[in-house]
């Protein structure tokens, strides 16, 4: 109700909309001012990959990371690619306990899928929205050196040790490394590896601010698959203290395991976000609230 003689003012809503926008603008900014100059490292994955809309929201989160001084680095499997064009080409795909048999004329498949359609698909996005982006195969410049990790597998490899020089190379270009995960044998044989891992020891190698792997769930649990018992925020030692009790779910671990040796490495912090939320970087990285699981390394 307003006095006599008042008139009611009314708010162009166009007005609160830009209002809004101007809010988290400015919500961002000490985000901004902390990350500036920063090595970040996704794994990207999963189901935010095969949808066409979210990954384009990707390949704007991290472009818009790029221009804001945040040097990301992306790290990427294909698993189901890697399936779909096995089938295409008239071979079943085979798998150990949860692993893929990757015998010699599997691995080419790997990296056709991997590095000549997954990798050129990703850059191809992220470079719509600004000239950014270059794709880099584990085995260019001895990237990812790699062993067999079971000769029941094939070549499926197990890292050895990266030479990230490529990769601070591209960085001091303020250029968006986009990593396809087939690493080289000392023989110069490729072998197909884990990308949870491949993002963890790249991250380690870079020792990098952060670590992020993008999934198909909202982040951690101490209790799968009950909603509620999702983790929030954890240190390191509770992270540990999670899997040694057999609270993380099988799926889960190969990216808690790459977290922690990671955040023994030297990486500050890990985050395990729900990749299906659209701009779930964004979101982590540049409001009060944040999503998904944070792990922080000792002393953080």
């Amino acid at each position: 109700m307003t006095a006599q003689g008042e008139t009611a003012t009314t708010i162009d809503p166009r007005l609160l909309a830009a209002s809004t926008k101007a809010d988290v603008l400015s919500q961002a900014l000490p985000y901004i001012r902390a990350f500036s100059g920063k090595t970040v490292v996704v794994k990207y994955g999963g189901h935010a990959m095969e949808d066409r809309a979210l990954a384009e929201l990707f390949a704007i989160d991290i472009v818009l990371m790029r221009l804001v001084g945040i040097q990301p680095v992306v790290v990427h499997g294909g698993g189901p690619q890697i399936s779909d064009l096995m089938r295409r080409l008239g071979k079943e795909p085979e798998f150990v306990d949860g692993r893929r048999v990757t015998d010699g004329e599997t691995v080419d498949i790997a990296r056709m899928a991997l590095v000549g359609k997954v990798n050129r698909e990703i850059v191809t996005a992220i470079n719509r929205h600004g000239p950014h982006a270059v794709g880099v195969s584990g085995e260019d410049a001895n990237l990812l050196r790699v062993r067999q990790r079971d000769p029941r597998l094939g070549f499926v490899g197990e890292i050895e040790s990266v030479d990230a020089t490529l990769l601070v190379r591209l960085l001091r270009e303020e250029l968006i490394p986009v990593v396809a995960t087939i690493g080289i044998g000392d023989d110069g044989q490729p072998y197909n590896c884990n990308a949870d891992t491949v993002a963890g020891a790249i991250a380690e190698a870079l020792r990098a601010e952060k670590l992020v792997y993008l999934t198909d769930v909202a982040g951690i649990y101490a209790d799968w698959p009950d909603e509620a018992s999702l983790v929030e925020a954890i240190d390191l030692d509770g992270l540990e203290a999670l899997v040694a009790s057999g609270a993380v779910s099988e799926g889960m671990i190969p990216k808690v395991e790459s977290c922690i040796a990671a955040l023994r490495s030297g990486v500050r912090r890990a985050h395990v976000l729900d990749g299906r939320l659209p701009h779930a970087l964004l979101l982590e990285f540049f409001t009060d609230e944040g999503v998904g699981t944070m792990v922080s390394g000792p002393g953080r």
